[in-house]
């Protein structure tokens, strides 16, 4: 007979239970992104994105740049305006990064094609080697060049500071860039985790994350996500992936759940008018839409509602509004699933406070802020950039460096024409950046020391997680709430394109890759 492991023994004789996490209410830091009536107006310039995001960021730039570049050889000045700048002049400039590409798309050129020649494929990279950078703020533009320029990772709506001098040719020949760098965070979540290095790992929570489920599609991993739901519920494996999933408090759904609606053209020019409409109700036509996939991802939901909270949110392939942030689903569309509490739908992006222990008992000291979206940032800003060496993993962390999660936002990628803010600026670290939609999964944690003279006081971490599509590699991942520690689950069944080489469930333990030099 075998010995009896710890492990076994323990699922034996112990209930399991699920760790009792709760959210917070956000802060002036972690503020919502729900367009209200307040903010709902369409009549305003997008230029006014701009505008703020400069005014905003410029002195935290330029205070930055003064730090980096104060004191070296030149003794470069700060020229409050572009076109100030004077030729043969050591300084630095702080604006708005704007990228003139051949290949990204113009509404101009769209409005004045003639109507009967049919719209190119959407690309897939805007790269290309005739790209120009400019820099920009309200008195014009600057054409940025040189190595430094060519080797930064840079995209349309980041706000830099350029040191250099201006050409003879008018150009501005970069030597370095300073960015705002990562924005502050609260200090107690750093000291909370070295305070904690006796806890027990066995009362830990995780937070568990999924992307890209692609229910309805015609090559649906149903079968994964059947294993998937199981095993979330605790009724897949024996002792050990019972013990782990009961550490799981709660799950987070990154986006594209449901497949893009294809609504196959029936022929009814071989039909006479009154036949033609007969399959047609609430404006679709009923003999090329099918509801099934929504009811499929309710019952799933349902059944993972009854064992731990959810939240939902919405992606670039989710029947939701196009531009950012996308607004929550209407709860009625899930049915029972509507009806519990632990039931949530979420804008895209979002953020999530979340402290361990039952709401009577949390404290804010403790507390972890998530910021999730659904990926279309991270895609939109990657068509920018050349693949190697640019990676989402390294874009993602740029980001943070940035201080903006969607710099791209208006320009290529569609987001709410706001006026007097930008909802998109960040104004503290998260603990972690979590982002779907992604191809493969990545994780790292970002470090960053501020250089004000209290070396070991102002240190700001952050992991950053990138969430694969699960209908493509059957992945979950999750996240533990004390160490930022984290871990896969590859659900696959032999033979299935989402699934592993052997049969059921298999973790795996993924390693941060080696620091930028």
């Amino acid at each position: 007979m075998a010995p009896v492991t710890p492990l076994v023994e323990l699922a034996r004789t112990a209930a399991l239970t699920r760790p009792p996490t709760t959210v917070l209410p956000p802060t002036d830091s972690t503020p919502s992104f729900l367009i209200t009536s307040a903010n709902k107006s369409y009549k305003h310039q997008y230029a006014n994105i701009y505008f703020i995001r400069l005014r905003i960021l410029r002195e935290i730039v330029e205070e930055k740049a003064h730090k980096r570049w104060h004191g070296i050889k030149g003794d470069p000045i700060l020229v409050p305006k572009v076109l100030e700048v004077e030729k043969s002049q050591l300084c630095y400039v702080v604006g708005t990064v704007y990228m003139d590409m051949p290949l990204k798309p113009n509404v101009m050129e769209d409005i004045a094609r003639d109507n009967s020649i049919p719209p190119p494929p959407p690309l897939s990279k805007f790269y290309s080697p005739d790209d120009s950078v400019m820099l920009e703020d309200e008195s014009g533009r600057l054409q940025l060049v040189g190595a430094r320029v060519t080797d930064a990772r840079l995209v349309t709506g980041v706000i830099i500071a350029a040191l250099g001098m201006e050409t003879a040719a008018g150009e501005f020949e970069v030597v370095d860039i300073c960015f705002a760098g990562m924005p502050p965070q609260p200090q107690h979540n750093v000291e909370e985790e070295k305070m904690d290095v006796d806890a027990d790992p066995q009362a830990d929570s995780w937070i568990a994350v999924v992307s890209g489920l692609d229910i309805g599609s015609p090559a649906a991993a149903d079968t994964q996500t059947q294993m998937l739901v199981e095993y979330l519920t605790g009724e897949e494996g024996g002792p050990k992936q019972q013990i782990s999933a009961a550490q799981i408090s709660r799950l987070i759904i990154a986006g594209d759940s449901l497949a893009p609606v294809l609504l196959t053209s029936t022929k009814s020019e071989d039909l006479d008018e009154k036949e033609g409409r007969k399959g047609r109700k609430y404006g679709y036509d009923a003999t090329s839409f099918s509801v099934h996939p929504t009811l499929s991802l309710s019952a799933h939901l349902l059944d993972i509602a009854c064992t731990m909270p959810i939240h939902l949110l919405p992606g670039e392939t989710d029947p939701s509004g196009v531009i950012l942030p996308q607004q929550p689903f209407p709860r009625a569309m899930f049915g029972a699933v509507s009806s519990y509490g632990s039931f949530s739908c979420e804008t895209n992006p979002t953020y999530l406070r979340i402290a361990p222990g039952a709401e009577s008992d949390t404290s804010n000291e403790v507390a972890r802020t998530l910021l999730i979206n659904s990926g279309q940032p991270v895609n939109d800003m990657f068509k920018y950039l050349a693949s190697p060496p640019n990676s989402p993993l390294s874009l993602l962390e740029s980001t943070l460096r940035w201080r903006h999660m969607a710099p791209t936002a208006p320009d290529t990628l569609w987001c709410h024409p706001y006026f007097s803010a930008d909802p998109f600026l960040l104004s503290q670290t998260p603990d972690l950046y979590i982002v779907g939609g992604q191809r493969r999964f990545g994780t790292k944690m970002v470090v960053e020391q501020d250089n004000d003279g209290k070396a070991g006081k102002a240190q700001k971490r952050c992991r950053i997680v990138l969430v694969p599509r699960f209908a493509d590699t059957g992945l979950l991942v999750l996240l533990n709430l004390r160490t930022l520690d984290v871990k896969c689950v590859k659900f696959g069944i032999k033979g299935m394109s989402a699934g592993s080489s052997e049969d059921g469930v298999q973790a795996e333990p993924p390693k941060d890759p080696a620091p930028p030099e």
